[in-house]
């Protein structure tokens, strides 16, 4: 507490009387309400009825799927129903990639079938080939080609259990680059061990990226014990042969839709605070963490301030955005569709990393709203929410806003087990702590409701946050 009020005090007294009024400051009965609400959501059921529902009437959305239309359409009922001022939704389109069946086996010296998923974005192919091992990305990019022609690539980066996840960084570098790369070199297909941290037998997908003008060979994950199996082999010194056999791949385009709901704002309602998650998942599972948990944060925080007996003065939007998995075209959309009303999105949060309690606040905003920063802290540090720093805070969906110049507020989840289950089929329901999802619709609730009353704003202005050279 000392630190929030040096903070604060720091800023004023450095501050001439002319720049003091462009200081963004939260009123005590504003900070008092947020208490309120942060006190009422760690008891409200709302959100996970909201992920409960979602996860068993729907279940997976894999985008351009047929459940992406009846997922759009069940939340766009369910926004109705828990009373938001408006519902309404805006296109989103891309490329509409499908799976229907993968298959993988060691042919020798050891046969053997393996447990693998066909990665986004991956084509069909049945491929033979003896296997060629990297540690890494970085060791297959300065890879000679001589040493990777003809071969099957494989890629043995481990994951460990981290709060902040931060070994995913280069799981999804491999997972996301490697195939790309070892087609360049000329393998014939890319498997690698799976961007995940648990021991489970089965494998995470998730997206990879070829460009349009590259080669492009099948690529999969691989489960992590099958990953062992593989390099037990490797390491006895002979031969290891892969069969690679998947039916996936591009059929056309699709149009799907950012749905969004709104409390409409009582005296700024053309200002608006968004917060949201993404409502399309990976297809093995249920996209219950991921990220059905992150919409249904924000609409149970959203749904808290809606029954308020009088709205904030800016209105609080909740997104839940098309196709993130693939490349967030989702985000993208909203972000073109807006960019000219960047400086009316007075701040946004996605809430995207499953539903472990929130434990850290990183910003994206002025210096001047420093001071409503320290006020937030001073509501959300109950909950265990640490602060972290300001400067550029990772915007999700949201990003493409955020680079075009909207504040952000990065609320960072505890993602100790996350990539335990992460575009797995355990991405399930039973993965989700319902304390641990109220503890961050407390968290969503009580930022929003004060960032929609701040008295000044939190920096949004076209460029405003443009990365210095």
């Amino acid at each position: 507490m000392k630190r929030l009020l040096f903070t604060i005090a720091t800023v004023t007294c450095a501050t001439s009387p002319a720049l003091a009024a462009d200081l963004t400051r939260i009123s005590p009965d504003a900070v008092a309400t947020a208490q309120k609400l942060r006190d009422q959501a760690l008891d409200d059921h709302a959100a996970y009825d909201f992920v409960a529902g979602l996860t068993t009437e729907i279940g997976p959305r894999l985008a351009g799927s047929a459940n992406d239309q009846r997922a759009r359409d069940w939340v766009t009922a369910r926004f109705k129903a828990m009373g938001f001022d408006k519902v309404w939704s805006e296109p989103a389109t891309f490329p509409k990639w499908v799976r229907h069946s993968e298959h993988a086996a060691i042919v020798s010296p050891y046969p053997q079938n393996l447990v693998v998923l066909a990665l986004g974005n991956s084509p069909k192919g049945n491929v033979t080939g003896d296997v060629v091992a990297f540690k890494d990305f970085n060791e297959l990019k300065s890879a000679d080609a001589a040493k990777v022609k003809g071969k099957i690539v494989y890629i043995g980066y481990r994951m460990h259990q981290q709060r902040d996840g931060h070994d995913y960084g280069m799981g999804s570098n491999g997972r996301t680059n490697g195939p790309e790369q070892a087609a360049k070199l000329g393998a014939k297909g890319f498997i690698f061990r799976s961007a995940g941290s648990d021991s489970d037998r089965l494998p995470h997908t998730g997206v990879t990226h070829f460009d349009d003008k590259s080669p492009q060979v099948p690529a999969a994950a691989m489960s992590n014990p099958d990953a062992d199996l593989l390099e037990r082999m490797l390491a006895g010194g002979k031969a290891v042969t892969i069969n690679l056999n998947l039916d996936c791949g591009f059929e056309g385009t699709y149009t799907g839709a950012n749905v969004i709901a709104e409390v409409t704002g009582s005296a700024k309602p053309d200002e608006a605070v968004v917060i949201g998650g993404h409502l399309d998942s990976w297809d093995p599972g249920t996209g219950a963490i991921d990220d059905g948990a992150g919409v249904a944060i924000a609409a149970g925080a959203a749904h808290l301030i809606e029954a308020l007996p009088k709205h904030p003065k800016r209105s609080i939007r909740v997104v839940a955005f098309a196709n993130e998995e693939a490349g967030m075209f989702g985000g993208h959309a909203f972000g073109a569709a807006h960019k000219a009303d960047v400086a009316k999105f007075t701040i946004g949060a996605e809430s995207d990393f499953g539903s472990g309690k929130v434990w850290m606040l990183n910003s994206q905003v002025k210096p001047e709203a420093l001071g409503a920063i320290d006020q937030m802290m001073q509501v959300l540090s109950p909950l265990g929410v640490e602060r972290g720093t300001n400067g550029h805070a990772h915007g999700g969906d949201f990003g493409a806003m955020g680079d075009a110049g909207m504040a952000v507020l990065d609320l960072t989840q505890d993602g100790t087990r996350y990539f335990d289950w992460h575009h797995t089929a355990n991405d399930t329901l039973d993965k989700i702590d319902p304390k641990d999802l109220a503890q961050n619709v407390a968290v969503y609730a009580a930022f929003a409701y004060m960032a929609a009353n701040a008295d000044g704003d939190f920096g949004s202005a076209p460029g405003a946050f443009a990365a210095k050279p």
